[in-house]
């Protein structure tokens, strides 16, 4: 009697525990057959969106899909798949130990999966349309789209982290935050970096100078440099001095606060007057005529002081007579200033003709003034 009172309770026991195994079993069975599903499902999603784009919406739009997402399908399969993999995780959600394991891993998939699409996506959109863009602007290319991919990452990176850690329970900002004295330290360490990125970002926004220019900087360790801009990178920038022929390499947050002379944009026109006289003019009258004429050109705005030069010759088809060929620079930064400038010559002109008229000296001015392009010198 007592064998069998004993014998009876380990039989039930075997009972429960093979009814569990097998509800485990059952249960894995069809975690692992969605698990299945979701692979299948995952990896169709893309020619499927493809499709209902291709159905349900303009041409243009479709042509855009093409263009940002066909090369990057298989990422978005990984992170469509991904997904749905997290999603058949809620199946095993009562085996808690087992479930928050594979939970972890799952949402540190997904958050990856998603930069590396979010960031093939904004590259491939900057090839397309951020090009022309930039072109249009009159940017250089190839360093700019460095830059802007370069910042787009952090911004996705950093935005991707701050979403997986909250996912986890965990607040990555305040966490940053109470890192007390080791976050100063790299604070400290990193200040250098940063600088020379946000410099970067000054640079090409503000753009003082582009790849071929001449410059002039003025730098601490340099002195005045005068050199030509090979290259613009993520950190420094590289120049090319005239003298040596040496490549210095500048970091981006001293090129943003160095006083910088853009020698190439610089523009300089040369303008020929030239005057006729009916007679000889006097040594007075000569004198006369150079104090005139550098008073009504050196006082105009825009007018290169130094440049004018007066060189008198005898007149053709008339032996006693002289004319007076008078040069000088107009310099401008743009093509609008150099007209402005031209306008103000007209009026010194004008103001020239009464002086010398008022003196007694009789002249022609040839028409029209000969303006000449000019390099500016280094």
């Amino acid at each position: 009697m007592k064998t069998l009172l004993s014998i009876k309770p380990s039989l039930s026991l075997d009972e429960a525990t093979q009814k569990l195994l097998i509800a485990i079993g059952i249960k894995l069975a069809i975690f692992l057959f969605f698990l299945f599903l979701a692979f299948i499902v995952g990896k169709s999603i893309p020619r499927l969106l493809k499709l209902i784009v291709r159905r349900f919406t303009p041409q243009i739009v479709f042509r855009i899909y093409e263009k940002l997402v066909n090369s990057i399908e298989k990422k978005l399969g990984i992170v469509a798949t991904l997904i749905l993999v997290s999603v058949c995780l809620n199946i095993i959600q009562e085996y808690t130990g087992f479930y928050r394991f594979l939970k972890f891993f799952s949402d540190l998939s997904i958050a990856i999966s998603i930069a590396l699409f979010m960031s093939s996506f904004f590259r491939n959109f900057l090839r397309f349309y951020g090009m022309e863009l930039i072109r249009k602007l009159g940017f250089e290319i190839d360093e700019l789209i460095l830059v802007f991919e370069t910042i787009a990452n952090g911004i996705i990176g950093f935005i991707v982290a701050v979403a997986f850690a909250q996912s986890q329970n965990v607040n990555l900002i305040g966490l940053i935050a109470g890192l007390g004295i080791g976050g100063i330290a790299v604070a400290f360490a990193s200040q250098k970096t940063l600088e020379q990125i946000l410099g970067t970002i000054v640079i090409y926004l503000d753009r003082p100078y582009i790849p071929g220019e001449y410059i002039r900087v003025h730098l601490s360790s340099q002195g005045l440099l005068f050199a030509r801009v090979e290259a613009i990178g993520l950190r420094s920038t590289k120049l090319r001095t005239l003298a040596k022929s040496t490549l210095v390499i500048v970091p981006n947050s001293l090129m943003a606060e160095a006083d910088i002379e853009n020698v190439t944009r610089g523009k300089k026109v040369m303008v020929l007057l030239y005057l006729d006289f009916a007679k000889r003019l006097e040594k007075p009258e000569q004198a006369l005529l150079e104090k005139v004429i550098k008073e009504s050109t050196n006082t105009l705005f825009g007018i290169d002081p130094n440049s004018t030069k007066i060189t008198l010759y005898p007149l053709e088809g008339n032996l006693n007579g002289v004319r007076a060929r008078v040069s000088f620079f107009i310099l401008g930064s743009n093509d609008n200033s150099i007209e402005f400038r031209k306008r103000l010559l007209e009026l010194a002109n004008e103001s020239m003709s009464k002086k010398l008229s008022s003196h007694g000296i009789e002249f022609t001015m040839q028409e029209p003034t000969l303006y000449v392009e000019s390099p500016v010198t280094i």
